[in-house]
């Protein structure tokens, strides 16, 4: 019998204007009714307002890729972040996101990837032990793949060398992104920018901590490259600041937007996983067999490969928790996705919690079965 880990219930019919509010504030992922899960696209009037739920490949397609100028980035979701992440590839838009995209994509081809493995191995390695020294006590498992991201992180972007105690950096991005990202009402409503934030008030000073010590490092790996290029460490900041198009300050807002977006999503996918073994023995022993058997000195680029079962027991972790459950976008112009009709103004909502548990696009969606995602399955 397949394992079917916990979720939040689903309601009957559509929820009400003011009890999805109520709900929305308690559990995002509580607000939906089984028509979501049962029907690939569905139109709500939310509060006067249409809102559009798109979980067909085809639609999502279209709305991401094929027909991306006619969906923006929610404007409230902006509010938020923007003063956080500033103009980095999470808030950029239009032409600065493609000139930002092209600039980046430079640092993400895989030689560069595969190159930061063995510095991955090192630090995992090392949350390994620690853990094993604490066998008998009770750990949670989320700060543990929080801290262990946070330090794969300033690794891979800093190699290790940023002027701040890397726990203490932890600490000053965990206490900015408690505090700013939060929903202001005054974001809510709109209010014009001269109106007090209270998120923004109490998160400055975190904010201006955590840019000062990438301005610092940005600015000592500069004088690095300066006196001898071959002395700097090929890690993301040398390769950004080697990248063209870019400017000190939009490589600024991105390594804190690789770190914000980053760390928490990782470590999101990398606790579910551990949860979801926990619970199944034989798909723990299979994949703890597999890591036993791999010899990790080998070239990184071939270990996906490698590990097909415990890359399906984190793409099936993914599928039934994913690190981002929520995409929003808002219709500039009319169109039509499928047979659904999206006036110009709408709300359009991908949730890859609906669709990844969605009736007509899996078996047994709210299963755990990593056989999924196995090679022969996952294609």
């Amino acid at each position: 019998m397949n394992f079917h880990p916990p979720m939040p219930a689903r309601h009957a019919r559509p929820l009400n204007s003011f009890q999805f509010m109520g709900t929305l504030s308690r559990n995002p992922l509580a607000v939906w009714s089984n028509e979501v899960y049962e029907t690939l696209n569905v139109r709500y009037d939310f509060m006067g307002a249409p809102l559009v739920v798109i979980s067909e490949p085809a639609g999502v397609r279209r709305i991401l890729l094929d027909n991306v100028g006619n969906y923006v980035l929610d404007p409230l979701r902006q509010r938020i972040l923007k003063p956080i992440l500033g103009e980095g590839l999470l808030t950029a838009e239009g032409d600065l996101w493609k000139r930002t995209r092209k600039s980046v994509a430079s640092a993400f081809v895989p030689r560069h990837i595969n190159a930061f493995g063995e510095n991955m191995r090192e630090r995992a390695d090392a949350c390994a032990s620690e853990l094993t020294q604490a066998a008998g006590d009770v750990r949670d498992m989320s700060d543990a793949m929080t801290l262990l991201t946070y330090d794969i992180l300033q690794a891979t972007i800093f190699s290790g060398d940023i002027p701040d105690n890397p726990r203490d950096f932890a600490h000053a991005v965990a206490e900015l992104l408690k505090v700013m990202a939060r929903v202001d009402p005054m974001d809510v409503l709109d209010a014009p920018k001269f109106v007090p934030r209270l998120r923004i008030l109490f998160g400055r000073k975190w904010l201006d901590h955590v840019r000062g010590i990438i301005r610092r490092a940005m600015a000592n790996r500069k004088q690095v490259m300066a006196a001898d290029p071959a002395a700097a460490p090929q890690d993301f900041l040398t390769l950004l600041l080697k990248a063209d198009g870019l400017s000190d300050d939009e490589i600024e807002d991105n390594i804190i937007t690789f770190i914000g977006a980053g760390h928490e999503t990782t470590a999101r996918g990398l606790a579910w996983g551990i949860y979801l073994l926990s619970q199944v023995p034989e798909e723990r022993a299979l994949v703890e067999a597999e890591l036993d058997a791999h010899d990790f000195s080998t070239d990184p680029a071939g270990w996906g490969e490698a590990l097909p079962y415990t890359r399906a027991l984190f793409e099936e972790s993914m599928r039934l928790y994913p690190p981002i459950p929520t995409l929003n976008r808002f219709a500039v112009e009319d169109d039509r996705i499928g047979d659904m009709a999206v006036p110009k103004g709408a709300a359009v909502l991908v949730l890859p919690w609906v669709i990844h548990r969605h009736e007509k696009l899996w078996d047994d969606p709210n299963a755990f079965m990593p056989s999924r995602f196995l090679p022969g399955n996952r294609e």
